[in-house]
């Protein structure tokens, strides 16, 4: 085991010693702190660790590992140039990491072995005997019914070759042929006569990873039929013991007329006897082909058939074998078992799942679409920020998917179960903003609801908020908002007292906090707060190499939507895609295959170079040609405010004075928006 030294014994050194100790994989020979009081040096005391407040004195004890926690970038050099070449030296982020990744491994390992106890527990269950060996014909699983029905202890087979432990297995041969050797007799060493089935395991890619068999002794039956050769006899002699089972059991003769049933199989499919006995096989059918009438015509038994039973419709799962007497067909058993109260409970919990799904998020890491190392590394920090309670800030450009990661984050954090609250901070104003997030109590303003209100935040209780465009929040909100970081409750509207809630927040912003901070538009103790595990989503202009997967996703929405059967996009479009630099990101790529898509033929199943539209930047053009008609004696601001409201102005006009879709398309706020209209004096007579 290799041996390390811990330099720094604060809350990061403690909690990579603690980790340590729980893994078990390294062994501290020394923990260093230049504070003798560091809470790290007491708990390595407790662990009978060698501590000091010098880490030269340890350095000649043959340390493999050097791991430091002081965030002391001095320490670190000095810490480098003093230790052996031997000497691995690990940042105390590094160590975390590694330590945390070591703990994981020791949980999936446990979770493995508690599936496989599981598993075995099951094995060791049945009555039924079953052996199952690896490539190699060696044992791996020996359940306690094959011990019981070969005489044979589990510890003396498992590893051994088959052949080895039962002379006159046939599995060998299932290796050989790949085929499935299904209700064969096989007498055993011991006497013991059973019914085996064979079955090769073969993986996804038909490689062959083993076999199993599957047997039951069936001595006392053979004995019953070999002396008895009529079947109203073994009804007699059987009566009881059917009659008492709680399996639902029936039995037909060689014709296919029902002459036995129990009542048990009166209570699952709720017919009696005399809508049974003396009618056809299928008097018991509503769904599904009789299992007695294939096993009487090919006098193999027949295992797993589902179907529906009786005028409830019961589903249930059939076991069908036939009854042979001397080589003559007498008839044929079935043991049916009720699974539709399982399979209900399944439907629900999957419909249940789908509900909340539809509700709350709706989209998961797997549908983040993105190979590129800018995509890969916002991806992995989104997941690291699910795992843990801390306030994550999505930061990107408009269209880059902020909203999705904000699902993905949700749906996979420990909260994934409870609500998924989306609130735009720039649709709504300011006072309506409040109420919305906080709530209000009665009487807090002309208007409110009798009662009050719950606030979005107590709503997401236990649950997460996404807190889109959290830039245009205004002073007022912050601090609240502030509030509700630290303290973990609001105050509704109106009122004073304060409730305790448990959020998740997810934030996400397009605009530059950090300029927001220096104007004065944005609170510097809310960033801080906010900024906790900021996620930066790269703009498809700097990961284009994703755009041939973008594109095939997004054709496959775009076909639900329209019901159309695109396959995909050409080389050369994609070639045309690629050129482009995307100002409005993915959504901008969504619009352009969506348009692309509504005027191609119906019999054309790839979108082509001439199916794509012009991709060329309006803004660029005209900023050119307001630059050429600028005088020589306007500067460059007013030059920028001349094309400013000109743009403002057609886009307006373009969208009849819609100044949400104006917004969205100008990349602004709606209060933005406001703003700059009645900076330029711009009505909406002016429009017209």
């Amino acid at each position: 085991m290799q041996t390390v030294m811990i330099v720094g014994a604060g809350k990061g050194g403690t909690a990579i010693l603690k980790i340590i100790k729980e893994t078990a994989v390294l062994d501290v020979k020394a923990m260093v702190d230049v504070n003798s009081d560091a809470p790290g040096l007491e708990l390595a005391k407790e662990n009978g660790i060698p501590v000091g407040t010098n880490w030269r004195e340890f350095m000649n004890q043959n340390i493999d590992i050097i791991i430091e926690v002081t965030g002391n970038e001095q320490v670190f050099v000095d810490i480098r140039e003093a230790r052996s070449k031997d000497t691995v030296l690990i940042p105390g982020s590094v160590a975390y990491l590694i330590a945390k990744l070591l703990e994981e491994k020791e949980e999936l390992i446990s979770k493995f072995r508690n599936e496989a106890y599981k598993h075995d527990l099951i094995f060791n269950s049945t009555d039924d005997g079953m052996i199952v060996i690896n490539n190699h014909a060696k044992i791996t699983v020996f359940n306690r019914s094959a011990e019981k029905m070969t005489g044979i202890k589990r510890k003396d087979a498992i590893g051994q070759k088959v052949s080895d432990v039962i002379t006159d297995s046939l599995l060998p041969r299932v290796l050989e042929t790949r085929r499935v050797e299904a209700n064969q007799e096989m007498i055993l060493e011991n006497g013991l006569k059973i019914i085996t089935t064979r079955i090769p395991m073969l993986g996804e890619n038909n490689e062959l990873m083993g076999a199993f068999a599957v047997f039951k002794d069936i001595t006392e039956v053979v004995t019953l039929a070999e002396e008895i050769t009529n079947l109203k006899e073994i009804q007699t002699m059987l009566q009881a013991i059917i009659q008492s089972s709680e399996e639902a059991i029936s039995v037909v003769d060689e014709n296919g007329k029902g002459i036995l049933i129990n009542p048990a199989y009166s209570r699952l499919t709720g017919l009696k006897e005399e809508e049974v006995i003396g009618h056809p096989a299928t008097a018991d059918i509503s769904e599904g082909e009789s299992v007695h009438m294939k096993v009487l015509q090919t006098r193999r038994a027949m295992r797993g058939v589902a179907m529906r039973v009786g005028p409830k419709r019961k589903d249930v799962v059939v076991n069908v074998a036939p009854v042979i007497v001397n080589g003559k067909l007498k008839g044929s058993v079935g043991v049916i078992h009720d699974v539709s109260e399982i399979q209900s409970l399944n439907r629900e919990l999957h419909r249940a799942r789908q509900i909340i799904r539809t509700l709350e998020a709706k989209y998961s890491f797997e549908d983040i679409i993105g190979t590129s190392e800018e995509m890969t590394i916002a991806i992995e920090q989104a997941k690291l920020g699910a795992k843990t309670p801390a306030t994550v800030l999505l930061r990107g450009e408009s269209g880059t998917g902020k909203e999705l990661f904000a699902h993905a984050i949700h749906n996979a954090s420990d909260r994934k179960y409870n609500k998924f609250i989306r609130v735009n901070c720039a649709a709504l104003s300011e006072s309506l903003l409040e109420s919305e997030l906080f709530g209000y109590e009665e009487g807090a303003f002309s208007g409110a609801k009798r009662g009050g209100k719950r606030g979005l935040f107590e709503e997401a209780d236990k649950g997460s908020i996404f807190l889109d465009e959290i830039g245009e929040l205004t002073a007022n909100t912050q601090a609240k908002l502030l509030r509700v970081l630290q303290e973990h409750e609001i105050t509704r509207v109106g009122g004073t007292k304060p409730i305790h809630i448990d959020v998740r927040i997810i934030a996400a912003t397009n605009v530059n906090l950090e300029k927001g901070i220096a104007n004065g538009t944005f609170r510097e103790d809310l960033y801080y707060r906010l900024n906790r595990m900021p996620i930066h989503i790269p703009s498809l202009r700097r990961r284009k190499k994703d755009i041939p997967l973008l594109s095939s996703r997004l054709i496959q929405k775009i076909n639900q939507e329209y019901g159309r059967n695109v396959e995909g996009v050409t080389e050369k479009a994609i070639e045309k895609l690629m050129a482009y630099d995307w100002p409005g990101n993915v959504r901008e790529l969504d619009n352009i295959l969506g348009r692309a898509i509504i005027f191609m033929s119906y019999n054309e199943t790839e979108i082509e170079e001439w199916h794509i539209p012009e991709l060329i930047s309006s803004n660029s053009t005209a900023a050119s040609q307001e630059i050429s008609e600028a005088t020589q004696d306007k500067t460059l601001s007013q030059l920028v405010e001349q094309y400013e409201e000109k743009m403002i102005r057609q886009t307006l006009q373009k969208h009849e004075g819609n100044k949400t879709l104006t917004a969205k398309t100008l990349g602004l706020s709606v209060r933005n928006l406001y703003y700059k209209l009645e900076r330029y004096n711009i009505a909406n007579n002016s429009m017209q």
